[in-house]
């Protein structure tokens, strides 16, 4: 469906801090935009889950390693 454009090094990253931004919405009760850290660790977690990122696409990035032939 995606092409995988997400290598190994930047997926365990982007799964760490979407991870680690959940947490943070979970145990910071009363912060102003609340909201925020949710939101972009869902986008972290899911981009690093599916290996795939729309923004590397549309300024072409690829950071999967080449594939040897």
């Amino acid at each position: 469906m995606f092409k995988h454009n997400v290598g190994t090094t930047d997926r365990i990253i982007r799964i760490v801090v979407g991870l680690a931004l959940i947490a943070w919405w979970y145990f910071s009760p009363g912060m102003g935009l609340r909201w925020l850290p949710l939101v972009l660790g869902i986008i972290a977690l899911a981009t690093g889950l599916l290996s795939t990122c729309p923004l590397y696409s549309i300024l072409g990035i690829n950071t999967c390693p080449m594939k040897k032939s």
